[in-house]
């Protein structure tokens, strides 16, 4: 399991919301959120609220005998993640008879994975080296499985750090293989590797990378022309991890000293740490080290991943790892020296003292647990969902309870307008989309056109027809998006623009209609750099919006560096006034 994982957000952060958990009671009956042929096995076992888990499995069991046209007993996923639910909660001698389970009926690499890691978080060596081995002998990529067993063979073997990669040099060989294997794995795994470049670009691109290897070649070096590569791919679900992994591995005293903001292509500062004698906030930097903001942006642009070619997307992910960014483009300068626009003599930069936080957006203000409805006043809510990270066998009841309670009070109060804003929502599960979408439509629909993924055999729930809720918000409804917007949200927000749901506000969001997603984490065999490449393709019923941009807003709204600095809510304020 420690190999596949779901994309949450550009930071590829995950955020599990067990302390959202509550008793309320739903406000909506339970009927099931989609039409389905079959009910998912792992719904019926974690209905049995008063079984014990050896019950539950009896039941499985049972019902795999006499009820297999009315279970689904295929997605060993879901049974995955069910008893990793187990696990995360500290049971892990229940989540062994779970994963033993699964073993039992689909014998798969990952299924041995499974028992491996919770026989070594139950301190049997033993037995986890012997199931991480089966796993290694059914899938020899399975990287994570031989690691644990090197760890375990030998624990007092000091552990490479990621750190210690940025300045290693291996040879020229060993760097060329890495990327034909990096170029065959994209190929070969990735379902839409060839949508955006032909093979035969892409296979050119990685001759020319091959071409810039030397003997001293650092692993700094490698990694940004890797990310040229993946780049090139126009998948934001396939990545080192949006720049997370180059950024751990740049030394903090490498890095840009000061924070910086793109805005409307203008670089201004906006943290001088300490440098602040020298330079000032909300000054516009030019050049640095000679080099235009202009030329360091289109460069840098070619080495960030991002959906089709959505710059907002790239603006977002240079916003979050500028300090970063920036020494990779410029080839890991020892000094920086900056033009300011209205100066006459560049401006010699202090080194930085400390590693650069990733910077967010203050402007937007993110919800506890993702999650809040503000009532503005008597005739308008907003509901702000900044995560769809809620899966079916997950956490999918904590999303459901939010949005019944909140349309109950929203129909209570009589509200007009609503404001749904998913700005900084990078994306997560269908299930918890569609369940949004039920109190917002206004007639049936179907969420996806096409799901391809491996070990389909079958239509998904989310290619079959929807039902609107009866008690749905039939009030005018505002949209507000941004860049950050990933994943989910873009099939969220496709539908909204397809049906016409309402006025979209904001900038183009990071992602739209088509998205090849799922994740698997995979490694080259010689740098052993950890990369994500997406798996599967989902495509709403919105097939007549562009697959190259993101879904676009009725209303374009740009912030200043003045709104930025005041942390003043530009697209907020703009579709509350679009509203009187």
């Amino acid at each position: 399991m420690n190999r596949v994982y779901y994309f949450v957000s550009g930071l590829l952060i995950v955020t599990f919301l067990y302390s959202c958990r509550d008793n309320k009671k739903e406000t909506v009956t339970k009927e099931p959120i989609y039409n389905s042929q079959k009910i998912p096995i792992v719904e019926k076992m974690k209905a049995q609220e008063n079984f014990s888990l050896d019950e539950k499995i009896e039941l499985y069991k049972k019902l795999k005998r006499d009820s297999t046209n009315k279970y689904n007993f295929e997605n060993e996923t879901e049974l995955t993640m069910y008893g990793y639910s187990y696990l995360w909660n500290n049971e892990v001698a229940d989540a062994i008879k779970v994963f033993q389970l699964i073993n039992s009926e689909f014998g798969s690499s990952n299924s041995f994975d499974n028992l491996g890691e919770a026989y070594q978080l139950l301190g049997d060596t033993t037995l986890s080296i012997v199931n991480y081995q089966k796993s290694v002998e059914i899938d020899p990529n399975n990287f994570n499985a031989e690691d644990q067993i090197e760890k375990m063979r030998y624990p007092d073997k000091p552990q490479e750090k990621l750190s210690d990669k940025f300045d290693k040099v291996y040879t020229v060989e060993e760097y060329k293989n890495d990327l034909d294997q990096l170029g065959n794995k994209l190929l070969t795994i990735h379902p839409n590797s060839t949508k955006f470049i032909s093979k035969a670009n892409l296979l050119q691109l990685i001759e020319n990378k091959k071409a810039l290897i030397t003997p001293q070649t650092t692993g700094g070096e490698f990694i940004w022309h890797c990310d040229e590569i993946i780049a090139s791919i126009n998948c934001s679900h396939t990545s080192f991890g949006s720049f997370s992994l180059e950024g751990n591995m740049l030394p903090y005293v490498m890095g840009f000293p000061i924070e910086v903001r793109l805005i409307n292509n203008h670089l201004f500062v906006i943290k001088t740490k300490n440098n602040a004698d020298r330079i000032n906030i909300k000054d516009e930097i030019v050049s640095i080290n000679g080099v235009s903001v202009s030329d360091i942006i289109s460069d840098s642009y070619k080495h960030l991943p991002s959906q089709g070619n959505i710059i907002t997307s790239k603006n977002n992910i240079f916003n979050v790892w500028a300090a970063a960014i920036i020494p990779y483009a410029l080839d890991f300068p020892e000094t920086f020296t900056v033009q300011v626009k209205g100066k006459s003599e560049p401006i010699s930069l202090r080194k930085s003292e400390t590693y650069t936080d990733v910077v967010m957006d203050p402007t937007i203000k993110n919800c506890d647990n993702n999650l809040c409805l503000e009532l503005v006043n008597k005739n308008t809510a907003i509901l702000s969902i900044s995560s769809f990270y809620y899966y079916r066998h997950d956490i999918l009841p904590v999303f459901t309870k939010f949005i019944d309670s909140s349309m109950q009070v929203i129909n209570e109060k009589k509200i007009e307008n609503l404001l749904v804003d998913v700005r900084a929502n990078g994306g997560g599960a269908p299930e918890a989309s569609i369940y949004l979408l039920r109190y917002l439509m206004d007639k049936p629909f179907t969420y996806f056109s096409k799901a391809e993924y491996k070990g389909k055999t079958e239509k998904t729930i989310e290619e079959l027809p929807v039902v609107p809720f009866e008690n749905r918000f039939k009030g005018n409804k505002y949209f507000l998006i941004d860049g950050y917007g990933n994943s989910t949200t873009g099939h969220f927000m496709s539908l909204v623009k397809l049906h016409g749901l309402g006025p979209i506000v904001g900038e183009e969001l990071g992602s739209n209609q088509f998205c090849s997603g799922g994740m698997i984490q995979t490694r080259l065999s010689n740098t052993k750099l950890k990369f994500w490449i997406a798996t599967n393709t989902h495509e709403t019923t919105a097939i007549s919006l562009p697959d190259e941009v993101g879904i676009l807003p009725d209303h374009f709204i740009s912030q200043s560096i003045d709104d930025y600095i005041q942390q003043k809510d530009v697209v907020k304020e703009f579709t509350l006034n679009l509203i009187k």
